[in-house]
């Protein structure tokens, strides 16, 4: 009935299985060259938003959503790698292709140490650790003179060799090939013995230790991967908005990342894709709202803006109650239907 049935175990491990996902991803890689230049400076930097929180959903899914460890602290990650950059390249005048990675092991390590004590912890307690680490990072960085407190700190331009990066659509390119390498990365990762080992600990720890899984080496690299990414996407975010501040890392920042794997899809990297998507384009799609209704209908301009914050809580309740797989089973489920039309089974 059309399924896919694959004769050695190369093939069904193979990263891209069929021609169908190939000729997808190569239409999507012409729309990713060709859509910028039809899109106006502000479009094409919601898309850099979203490239962005793309890489910091990646992460977090590993640790949430492939190995079942709650964590509230990935916004004092993301701190973490944007103030390495900044204090990288302002304070060390250290090259761009040095201090992209540096916030990634940075961060990767602090995160580590984090996993250490988060052993013997599950569920609640566990979110309450990485809560505290998160205002631990958050005390710091408005306490430090380093840092400069609430003050911020300027970043400097993205500069490889002779070449910087200045313009909306430059960035949008430069930051699409780390997406598309965080992307490739995790895939790689679900689909290796890593991923498998933290799917077994997810469904089942103590099973996974009596295989001879070593629960202590997953979850703490599960809390390096995890991470190292925030640590990119910080340094990222750093260099993009050129100027930081420790409000734009705080709680609030931690839990729109939570919400985007969830409504996007637990253990899934389509579903940190698309819920990276969706979290980063709402607040966006309330604004253009907001400028819609505000020639026609002043009295409900003022109505959203006023309820902003409480619509974009309602978007998020309404679609965990009709989609609790998020949408990567939205898709999951329309794909199978494709296939199997006009039958259903």
């Amino acid at each position: 009935m059309g399924g896919k049935f694959k004769t050695s175990y190369k093939g069904d491990m193979a990263l891209f299985q069929t021609l169908w996902v190939k000729v997808w991803l190569g239409i999507l890689a012409a729309a990713i060259v060709v859509c910028p230049q039809f899109l106006s400076t502000y479009q094409i930097s919601i898309l850099n938003e979203m490239a962005i929180a793309i890489i910091g959903a990646l992460g977090l899914n590993l640790l949430i959503g492939y190995t079942g460890q709650i964590s509230l602290g990935h916004g004092a990650f993301l701190a973490i790698g944007a103030y390495t950059t900044a204090l990288a390249a302002g304070e060390l005048n250290l090259p761009f292709i040095v201090t992209l990675p540096l916030s990634g092991f940075m961060a990767a390590l602090l995160g580590m140490v984090v996993g250490v004590p988060a052993l013997r912890l599950k569920g609640l307690y566990l979110a309450l650790g990485t809560l505290a680490f998160g205002f631990i990072v958050d005390y710091i960085l408005f306490h430090w003179d380093l840092t400069q407190g609430d003050m911020g700190m300027a970043v400097n331009p993205v500069q490889i060799g002779s070449w910087s990066v200045q313009t909306e659509k430059e960035f949008f390119y430069f930051i699409a090939c780390f997406a598309a390498l965080a992307t490739l990365c995790a895939k790689n990762i679900a689909r290796s013995k890593i991923g498998r080992n933290f799917i077994a600990i997810r469904d089942r720890d103590i099973a996974a230790e009596a295989m001879g899984i070593s629960l202590a080496k997953y979850k703490i690299m599960a809390f390096g991967l995890s991470s190292f990414y925030a640590g990119i996407a910080g340094a990222l975010v750093a260099h993009y908005q050129k100027w930081i501040v420790p409000g734009s890392f705080d709680l609030s920042l931690s839990i729109a990342y939570i919400a985007m794997i969830i409504l996007g899809g637990l253990g899934t990297v389509l579903g940190s894709i698309l819920g990276a998507i969706l979290i980063t384009g709402i607040p966006h799609g309330i604004i253009y709202a907001t400028d819609v209704a505000k020639e026609s209908y002043p009295a409900l301009s003022g109505l959203i803006v006023d309820f902003k914050l409480g619509i974009f809580g309602l978007i998020v309740v309404l679609a965990l109650l009709f989609e609790p797989q998020g949408l990567a089973g939205i898709y999951r489920r329309a794909k199978v239907y494709w296939k199997t039309w006009p039958f259903k089974y």
